[in-house]
């Protein structure tokens, strides 16, 4: 299984956002991930007159795409432009986006009232210290290990058919199964094309019952061993080129990857994960609102929650601000009722 290649050579991913300052001095919230759950997170926080500070390594996941799709009032919007905007509305509020990858994360002693306290550590040795801490990170995709293939990732090679469906609508698909669940991935995309072409993979079996629903469909099964994925001259998909040396042409490919949480770093904290189903890979273990078992951590977005849109991610970004503000207020209202109350008499 290979990774695709986050950032293309030669294309512009991102705005080459302009970072803060990093806070010498003790914040809220610091949120480890710059996308749409990690400030709108951000922006529930500050917006509650928390110091929050974003800390963005600038590889986001939908990055390769050319726009959102399914989110109202954003549709087709650039990732970046959005990202962008994001960030602006951030600092409306004071909150601060500082550009950096995050070396590691750990809880460290508490403060002399008990309240929670975190190091979160940069690659180039900035720290910063936190109370809460949001991870918003992302999820990692690990696509199929075939020569050729993750060149064409988020153009030509796509996996979400509400996220990229219209725009691949009546093309020559080739959806690459890598497990039994592909087969349900070709029918969806069989609702946008009427030429889908399935190629089953490392000898995955095809049951009688998905055979006789593709052959019903219109959608070719392929079980011949895949050699290589074949380029245009311009860059695009020609084909797949089979073991025996066929070329069956195609213009765009589908596959399922396996999901990867993005926690680079982050292993001290001790974050659960758990399975998905399907072989699709893990995620964080979290409640609806992000929580986790990890005492001050929350999570939000693909991290948690892999098939989330941005939508979505902002969501569960929002619900997870939320909750640490939450957190906060009752730490902040019990402290003060320890220094309210009457010392008692020596």
């Amino acid at each position: 299984m290979t990774t695709p290649d986050q950032n293309p050579a030669g294309q512009n991913l991102t705005d080459q956002p302009t970072s803060d300052p990093l806070p010498s001095t003790l914040v809220d919230v610091a949120v480890i991930g710059g996308g749409a759950a990690g400030l709108n997170g951000a922006l529930m926080l500050a917006r509650s007159r928390r110091s929050v500070v974003v800390l963005d390594s600038g590889t986001p996941r939908n990055a390769p795409a050319e726009g959102i799709h399914g989110l109202l009032g954003n549709e087709g919007t650039p990732p970046a432009e959005f990202l962008a905007r994001g960030r602006a509305e951030l600092r409306q509020y004071g909150g601060l986006v500082v550009t950096g990858e995050v070396a590691s994360a750990r809880a460290a002693e508490p403060s002399a009232e008990g309240d929670l306290r975190f190091e979160v550590s940069l690659a180039d040795g900035r720290t910063l210290t936190a109370r809460r801490l949001l991870i918003a990170t992302g999820t990692r995709d690990e696509l199929p290990a075939i020569p050729g293939l993750a060149q064409h990732w988020g153009r030509g090679l796509v996996h979400c058919p509400f996220c990229h469906g219209w725009e691949v609508r009546d093309q020559a698909i080739g959806v690459l199964a890598t497990r039994p669940a592909s087969f349900h991935h070709a029918l969806m995309f069989a609702a946008l094309s009427d030429d889908v072409t399935v190629f089953a993979l490392d000898g995955l079996e095809v049951d009688p019952d998905t055979r006789e629903r593709c052959d019903a469909l219109g959608i070719t099964v392929i079980e011949a061993a895949v050699q290589e994925i074949v380029a245009t001259a311009d860059g695009g998909v020609a084909g797949v080129r089979l073991a025996d040396g066929e070329l069956v042409p195609r213009e765009v490919l589908v596959a399922a990857t396996v999901l990867h949480p993005r926690l680079d770093g982050l292993e001290e904290l001790g974050l659960a994960l758990e399975e998905l189903p399907a072989g699709m890979g893990w995620k964080v273990t979290a409640d609806p609102t992000g929580g986790t078992e990890v005492p001050g951590v929350s999570v939000a977005g693909n991290v948690t929650d892999p098939a989330a849109q941005v939508g979505l991610s902002a969501a569960g970004g929002a619900l997870a601000g939320a909750r640490l503000h939450g957190m906060l207020v009752m730490a902040d209202a019990d402290a003060a009722v320890a220094a309210h109350r009457p010392r008692s008499a020596a």
